[in-house]
């Protein structure tokens, strides 16, 4: 437990990932909370960037989700958990296993007074359980996350030894808008011959995604914290706004002054020569084996991926759904639409010198966002899989 004279710690998994970044800066930048963040790799560029932070609130601790000890150390201690596995290291297999023991260790330890599970929509069976719909890196957040709301349900009424059950709540997100925006994703853009910056994706003509702005992620988290009681059973879903890809383009263009256009292209011709059609076969994740019948190659998941999203809406109809009202209470100040947030992502391009967006989808000159991206994997094949490996939502992206 905390000492009086000490801010509470929170141990966290996913921390040098794409969400957990600015999780932990929302989470230390007033030293109200401090975090023990878990990571295989203390000395990378993104571990020791959190350090920075805020060093006398930020822990590093080197070890692995998938060993029970190195849970049960990062729990000790610890007042709080923020536990988003990557998905696209594990497996959707691993991540469902290693998930649930995490939290039964964190029930275990005691001392964890709040639980929150970086978690993504379960499409799978949102959808029907039509199989079009499967895709594996969702549906293993997605059905870790209703266990665990049911488990806390139980929690609440058994208690434990007298004491005060553990809370938990869900963080639920989806792709980053700056995925629209970065190379190897699902969505990258390209800029064509006729000098369009073009997305050309399998979204259909009334398909929209809900798409989460990494700084809102911060304050999100920070709110659910901050507010534990309140949180305790919720899944807080979180999005800037369903976004159709034409007013993705429309925004781009009226924000740049500079052409863009949606192309919505069959799931066959994104196969063939989409942003992911020269790693169509590879592993879903990188230390997933293919003689496993849990195996998925990125096009089976990334089929599902984007079926999803053609079976959503602008109006917020359709498979997946965010109650934009809550959000608008939790966070009066967030991005409300993708062309505000293509405005802010501009002006800020500018003035970090990385350029302003025109200048950074341009052919030699547009970066990596997700984590996976810059480290390069190895695959379940066995050879190097990428750095091109694809880490969304994980938190997680994460």
């Amino acid at each position: 437990m905390t000492s009086p004279e000490q801010p509470p710690k929170i141990f966290i998994i996913g921390g040098t990932g794409a969400q957990g970044i600015p999780v932990i800066t929302a989470l230390v930048r007033d030293s109200k909370y401090r975090v023990r963040v878990l990571t295989r790799d203390p000395s990378s560029a993104r571990a020791q960037h959190l350090l920075s932070l805020n060093p006398s609130n930020v822990e590093l601790v080197t070890g692995t989700f998938t060993s029970e000890s190195d849970l049960r150390s990062g729990f000790a201690g610890c007042m709080g958990a923020f536990i988003n596995i990557d998905g696209f290291n594990c497996g959707e297999k691993t991540e469902v296993f290693w998930a649930m023991r995490a939290y039964e260790l964190a029930v275990a330890d005691g001392g964890i007074e709040f639980f929150v599970y970086g978690n993504l929509d379960y499409g799978y069976k949102l959808g029907g359980y039509d199989r079009q719909f499967r895709s594996g890196h969702y549906d293993g957040k997605g059905r870790v996350g209703e266990w665990i709301l049911f488990q806390n349900q139980q929690n609440q009424k058994d208690g434990k030894d007298g004491k005060s059950p553990m809370k938990a709540a869900l963080f639920t997100t989806g792709p980053y808008i700056e995925m629209a925006i970065a190379s190897a994703t699902p969505m990258t853009p390209t800029v064509e011959d006729d000098g369009i910056v073009t997305w050309r994706v399998p979204l259909g003509v009334n398909g929209a995604v809900p798409h989460v702005a990494l700084d809102d992620c911060g304050y999100y988290v920070r709110w659910l914290f901050d507010n534990a009681s309140r949180a305790n059973g919720v899944d807080l879903a979180v999005a800037i706004e369903h976004v159709d890809y034409s007013e993705l383009a429309r925004a781009f263009t009226a924000v740049t002054g500079h052409a863009a256009r949606f192309i919505d292209v069959d799931m066959e011709a994104y196969w063939a020569s989409g942003p992911m059609s020269r790693v169509a076969n590879f592993a879903s994740a990188s230390e997933s084996d293919p003689a496993d019948p849990a195996f998925m190659t990125i096009r089976e998941n990334f089929t599902g991926f984007w079926n999803l999203y053609r079976a959503s809406r602008r109006d917020n109809t359709g498979v997946l759904k965010r109650d934009y009202a809550l959000l608008d209470e939790i966070h009066p100040g967030r991005i409300r639409s993708v062309e505000e947030w293509f405005r802010v992502e501009n002006e800020r391009g500018i003035a970090l010198g990385k350029g302003s967006l025109w200048e950074r989808v341009q052919p030699g000159k547009i970066r990596p966002t997700l984590k996976g991206n810059e480290d390069g994997k190895k695959g379940g094949g066995g050879g190097l899989i990428f750095k091109f490996h694809l880490s969304v939502g994980c938190s997680l992206i994460i």
